[in-house]
């Protein structure tokens, strides 16, 4: 893992703290009623999410601007069309994170303790480079592109995720399918693949937030961080639920052996 000075000279105060949802909600409601009308003729939506621990998120929503300094605020902007997949990433980023096992997590501490305070996230339906996704050098979405005093002067910055790439992603095939096999069609396979689906947009979001952050950082290394959090996370998922099935009850589940 490379040093934090490579996200000080990408100009992100290493250990900011994240921002209030309510604070960047606030002043995107502040702008000039044009800009806002122009963004929702063009179909620009944004939601805000917060990734970090589950104490991490509640310090950070109870201070002004204020937080612990591993929290990150994410904002989701997207299209109106995307809005179910805009909630299903901001549900894997605030529920599906803080679930994953800490030791699971720890993986991306110093990445998410170097991260900016404020990532914007520019969720896409497809990329034609055919990339999951992307980290910018520079940001484009423009109602962040500047610091703002609104938002304490925190220096932004921005990645794209291909959700429908993502989607049909064949992460890790023969590990996935045995896992899919567990379930026969019903309640229990649907809950499964809207869970694996979540873990794979968290894990891509992860792997550009490391990027952004350490830029010089080889492929292979953050592939392989991002890939082996996927593949532990949605472990942990499936043994949990194993757990805490009743197989006298719910007939959905699939026999162990």
């Amino acid at each position: 893992m490379t040093t934090a000075s490579q996200a000080l000279s990408a100009g992100y105060n290493v250990g900011v703290s994240a921002l209030n949802p309510a604070a960047i909600t606030g002043y995107l409601d502040s702008r000039p009623r044009l800009t806002r009308w122009m963004e929702r003729l063009r179909g620009r939506r944004y939601r805000v999410a917060l990734l970090g621990s589950p104490d991490q998120a509640s310090a950070a929503g109870d201070s002004g601007s204020g937080g612990h300094p591993t929290a990150t605020a994410v904002v989701i902007a997207y299209t109106w069309r995307d809005g179910s997949v805009a909630r299903r990433l901001a549900l894997a980023l605030e529920a599906d994170w803080p679930a994953v096992p800490a030791a699971v997590r720890e993986a991306f501490d110093t990445v998410l303790a170097c991260a900016p305070g404020l990532v914007v996230l520019d969720l896409r339906r497809t990329n034609r480079c055919g990339c999951l996704g992307h980290r910018h050098p520079v940001v484009r979405e423009r109602a962040f592109a500047e610091p703002h005093e609104a938002l304490g002067g925190v220096v932004a910055g921005e990645i794209d995720i291909a959700w429908r790439l993502v989607e049909a992603w064949p992460a890790l095939p023969l590990e996935e399918t045995a896992l899919d096999a567990r379930f026969f069609e019903g309640s229990r396979l649907d809950e499964f693949r809207s869970h694996q689906f979540r873990l794979r947009l968290l894990s891509i979001v992860l792997h550009e937030i490391n990027h952004l952050v350490f830029p010089h950082e080889p492929e292979d290394a953050v592939r392989g961080r991002s890939l082996a959090f996927y593949r532990d996370a949605l472990r942990s998922y499936v043994e949990e639920a194993c757990a805490t099935m009743s197989f006298t009850i719910d007939r959905s589940f699939s026999r162990m052996e």
